[in-house]
């Protein structure tokens, strides 16, 4: 069984859920380094992911969301790059015992690029290809590039694995509850970016709830041909003495992948916040269905000229000041929304 089988089965299919939420349940402080348990505790990463796919989940994660060269060299395991991703997708591949598919997860640098960051897009295309190969020497069948808030950035990401490997790629971006990533770009012109830049494919996952991801999700599937991934989050975390809950329950979270299968989504599963008991109890709304209704049948929209003009920062003609000015403004609460998401789940 490869990607490309489920892609061709007409029936939606469940991911897992999140890696980090259920590292910091047993035991591993948002102090350390999440991606090095791997190496540390290779015994615990392998009993969440065997969790996962007697829950049900069809296609699992490798635990790399943030094991890049930049973050891992917060940690000083910089250098040990290509080991922790090879060994993560050994790890998983282990687990899934022939049962599930593996990804390769791939979260953003953590670093501002191009033109917010000194960072060139040629070095961020260099910084992911270190991350592909490891995770390819590892085994994994797929490439899931996650929680990206910046087209261009993720833009370099797809141009990495292409560089790297002919593996299929999933590729995920990040929205607000306003339905735009904190840059702008709508979720239908996120879509055709995807599209157009060759992921097989394309969805959104993390920050915002299943309710708030439904109509991004819908505004996708009208967007492009290819097949729709939705991972939320188990709801908008709340702070409760000092810790962040998240508070969907499985019955929630279930019930909306249902709805979002309705709108086009070929591929269901959890971010942050979200369990085993998360993704049975979607494994289980998905069976329900039959898994043999073919989803609704859709045609791309062309995104306007003015959207597209809104949302490709990269191609606005401003004067470099107001560049820069806009560049600040608009990556303080993308560094919040991934700090979020590599200290307390990891994606």
């Amino acid at each position: 069984m490869t990607l490309h089988d489920l892609l061709n089965d007409d029936r939606p299919h469940v991911f897992d859920g999140a890696m980090g939420t259920m590292l910091y349940q047993n035991g591993v402080f948002i102090n350390r380094c999440y991606d090095e348990i791997v190496l540390k505790q290779p015994e615990l990463v392998s009993r969440i992911h065997e969790q996962y796919v007697a829950a049900g989940a069809e296609l699992i994660e490798t635990n790399t969301f943030g094991a890049n060269p930049v973050k891992l060299a917060e940690y000083s395991l910089d250098a040990q790059t290509h080991e922790i991703n090879a060994v993560a997708a050994k790890l998983a591949r282990d687990a899934a015992k022939g049962r599930a598919l593996v990804g390769g997860a791939i979260g953003p640098l953590g670093i501002r690029i191009e033109p917010y960051g000194p960072t060139s897009l040629a070095e961020a295309r260099a910084l992911f290809r270190q991350q592909v190969e490891g995770l390819v020497d590892g085994g994994v069948d797929f490439i899931i590039l996650e929680t990206f808030a910046d087209p261009s950035e993720i833009r370099e990401a797809i141009g990495a694995v292409r560089d790297a490997c002919d593996l299929p790629v999933v590729a995920q971006m990040t929205i607000n509850e306003a339905g735009t990533t904190v840059y702008g770009t709508s979720a239908a012109l996120c879509a055709q970016r995807l599209d157009e830049w060759g992921a097989d494919v394309v969805g959104l996952n993390c920050s915002v709830g299943p309710h708030a991801m439904l109509a991004s999700v819908e505004a996708m599937a009208a967007a492009t041909t290819r097949k729709i991934s939705a991972q939320p989050n188990a709801g908008l975390p709340r702070e409760i003495h000092g810790r962040k809950m998240y508070m969907a329950s499985p019955e929630y979270m279930a019930k909306y992948a249902q709805r979002l299968i309705r709108t086009g989504v070929r591929f269901v599963g959890g971010c942050c916040g979200t369990t085993p008991a998360h993704i049975r109890q979607i494994a289980d709304a998905v069976h329900a269905r039959g898994r043999t209704a073919s989803p609704p049948a859709r045609r791309p929209r062309t995104v306007s000229r003015a959207s597209r003009s809104r949302a490709d920062r990269t191609s606005a003609r401003s004067s470099p000041r107001a560049r820069s000015s806009r560049a600040s403004r608009s990556c303080r609460p993308r560094a919040s929304i991934l700090r979020r998401c590599s200290r307390v789940c990891s994606c």
